[in-house]
């Protein structure tokens, strides 16, 4: 049952069929449709403008960030300059001009630094020579575009240069690199080098000669203050719905150096435990924006959430990206806010659908009683009951009264009709019915008859085959059985007589002694044949696996002149009751015949012949055995098929027609069965089934219960 009929108790398609239900949808479908096309409108417009305004936004928070960095070097650069034309400064300074090695102007000198760096927050500030600078590359860049003037800047520092400002900055400048999800695994564990941002300004003295610069600047790892400045001045309150996170970070190439992001999203404390240092940027964000130098304006994966975030590179001395800056704030308040939306809209769908749908029935109701007294009237005929739609309340004007009018009169004079034909069809069933049975009687009568002549004249068609290879095969017996015995003796004479010499020929004699053999148990299969009841061949209880192999080898001879591949597949376990010379007549016979059918197919006579054996099942239960005989020739057509087992039938120029008779017949006595499957042209398949325990199955016709496909 479809949650559709759970619900409304009437499925869709008896809905389709009422005319109130229909009359209700036709009427509903528009209001429908309108308030369906009006909430996706209305959704579409709000998410289309809302991100657009988003996103501005993030990229106007990003354009703040990196103006703010830039006002963190201009403020550098002043402070120098604030402090090189200090009363205090200049007083130390003009001693140390006079004397380099005054170690009073050096010490008034570091006092005016410490205390200055500690005013304006800097996290190194030094006096350094001019000397100083040209040994530093780093230095030497920064002024190489104006020596005399100050200058300001983004570097990358590493470890050993960081001691050479402070000690202390390269113990801080150290940061533990986290793994972090949609970014490849950190390469290294600890990040050691500094992101600073670094100011410069020459002294210029009294002959405006340089001899000494100031050399001050922020380091970028751990600094908190300029992030949080910077998410205070984007994000303040009001800012962002509820629940959502304003944050910002400075990269060093793809790690976070100084940021606000937190480590755990529902704790509202910065503190540097909380913060997501030293945690990467996702992998798409680096390739764009580190590795193509775009800015990226979209919604990224930020640590453990997704944000409306805008990245931007972040440029060294050099030119070259040596990190990023990033604003941005969670999504999931908007989306959350989007789905409120969603679920307002829908429920004011749903209630004006249901006042709508509430008036529309009320105002057809009149119209939809007597239309639905007529659909019961019309279902109830349909099941047989005799009843009448009757008055319906209604003027005799209206359309439904008066169709209810002529609907019970059609009904009246449906129902006289179909008593006049029911009583002419009982009187023309009853004479069917009596002509129909004396039909029967007579065919049958005559399948009978047909099938009695069929079988008698099989029977005689054996019975006549059997009588002339019965004359056949005693005179074949008499003539054959004196020869075979001369040679039998002869054979044992020269084995006598050769003596020791005899042992190196001894399986060629032994191998005619075993052939004479079995020429004496071919006449006497013959004669079986033709008079079973005479013979009673002893059977054996034999594993299949010796005899096919022994097979084998019996044929290597006969089809040696042809390029043919027996392939082997003997799987067969159960033991069978069988005579094994004359299985094995049956299966010298089946590959001999497979043999000449491959070489009447191919002229080089190449091809494959398949014997298999299984174990027969019903059920779990082997039963017996099977054995498959399978080649690649020619194939029999179907009208040489069912003649194939007939005595002296053979489509051979050489053969006699009695192979594939006697194998029949050896296989029916043993109670087995034998089928045959071929498609011309492609091969043919010959598959016996013997039981465990043979069964005594002596039948006037040999032929009868054969299989043919």
């Amino acid at each position: 049952m479809s949650l559709f009929k759970r619900i409304f108790d009437i499925s869709w398609q008896q809905m389709q069929a009422k005319v109130r239900y229909r009359l209700l949808i036709l009427t509903l479908l528009p209001i429908l449709m309108t308030l369906i096309s009006l909430v996706f409108i209305t959704i579409y417009w709000n998410i289309s403008y809302t991100s657009q305004q988003l996103f501005m936004k993030v990229k106007a928070d990003l354009a703040v960030a990196e103006n703010t960095l830039q006002q963190v070097q201009i403020r550098q650069e002043q402070q120098l300059v604030h402090l090189a034309n200090s009363w205090a400064f200049q007083t130390a300074f003009s001693q140390l001009q006079q004397d380099k090695n005054n170690q009073q102007a050096l010490q008034t000198i570091a006092e005016v630094l410490t205390q200055t760096q500690q005013q304006f927050n800097l996290d190194f500030l030094r006096i350094i020579s001019v000397e100083q600078v040209e040994k530093n590359p780093d230095l030497s860049a920064l002024l190489r575009h104006k020596p005399r003037n100050p200058a300001s800047g983004v570097m990358v520092l590493t470890s050993e240069r960081l001691k050479e400002i402070d000690p202390q900055l390269a113990q801080y400048a150290t940061i533990d690199l986290k793994p972090t999800q949609r970014a490849l695994a950190p390469r290294k564990q600890q990040e050691h080098r500094g992101l600073v941002s670094r100011s410069v300004l020459p002294i210029i003295n009294s002959d405006s000669s340089v001899n000494w610069y100031l050399d001050g600047g922020n380091l970028f790892n751990k600094d908190t203050v300029i992030v949080d400045h910077i998410s205070n001045l984007v994000y303040d309150k009001g800012t962002l719905p509820a629940h959502s996170i304003g944050t910002v970070t400075v990269f060093l190439d793809n790690v976070r150096v100084s940021t606000n992001v937190p480590m755990n999203a529902s704790s509202s404390q910065y503190s540097e435990k909380n913060r997501a240092l030293g945690t990467l940027v996702s992998e798409e964000v680096k390739q764009k924006v580190l590795v193509d130098g775009q800015t990226w304006v979209d919604r990224a994966f930020v640590f453990n959430d997704w944000y409306i975030s805008a990245y931007a590179p972040l440029l060294d001395i050099y030119g070259k990206r040596v990190g990023m800056v990033y604003t941005g704030f969670s999504e999931a308040p908007f989306i959350n806010i989007y789905l409120l939306n969603i679920i307002e809209l829908g429920s004011i769908l749903m209630l004006v659908l249901f006042g709508s749908g509430l008036l529309v029935y009320r105002g057809a109701y009149s119209l939809l009683k007597p239309i639905e007294r007529i659909h019961q009237v019309v279902k109830a005929v349909q099941s047989g009951r005799n009843v009448r739609i009757g008055e319906l309340g209604l003027d005799r004007d209206n359309e439904l009264a008066h169709l209810a009018e002529q609907f019970d009169s059609m009904l009246d004079l449906l129902q006289r009709r179909n008593l006049q034909i029911q009583a002419a069809a009982e009187q023309l069933e009853l004479k069917v019915e009596q002509r129909t049975k004396s039909l029967q009687d007579k065919t049958e009568e005559l399948q009978r008859n047909v099938e009695l002549l069929n079988e008698t004249r099989q029977q005689l068609v054996t019975n006549e085959k059997l009588t002339a290879l019965g004359e056949l095969t005693a005179g074949i017996a008499h003539e054959i059985n004196n020869p075979t015995a001369v040679i039998l003796g002869n054979m044992e004479l020269l084995k006598y007589e050769l003596g020791d010499q005899a042992e190196q020929v001894s399986e060629e004699i032994d191998l005619v002694i075993q052939q004479v053999g079995r020429i004496s148990t071919i006449i006497r299969s013959l004669l079986q044949y033709s008079r079973p009841g005479e013979f009673n061949a002893p059977i054996e209880m034999h594993q299949m696996t010796p005899i096919v192999e022994e097979v084998l080898v019996l044929v290597r001879h006969s089809i040696q002149k042809q390029e043919v591949v027996l392939v082997k597949a003997l799987n067969a376990s159960c033991p069978v009751e069988v005579n094994r010379p004359q299985l094995q007549q049956v299966l010298i016979n089946l590959v001999v015949n497979a043999a000449h059918a491959i070489e009447a197919r191919n002229d080089n006579g190449k091809g494959k012949i398949w014997i298999r054996t299984q174990d027969w099942l019903e059920g779990d239960e082997p039963i017996g055995v099977k054995i498959e005989v399978e080649d690649e020739g020619v194939g029999i057509n179907s009208e040489q098929l069912s003649r194939i087992f007939d005595p002296f039938y053979t489509t051979r120029k050489d053969g006699t027609g009695l192979g594939l008779s006697l194998s029949y017949g050896i296989i029916k006595r043993l109670g087995g069965t034998i089928e045959v499957k071929s498609t011309e042209g492609k091969g043919t398949v010959f598959i016996i089934g013997l039981y465990h325990r043979a069964k005594d199955e002596q039948t006037n016709n040999p032929f009868e219960g054969l299989q043919f496909v």
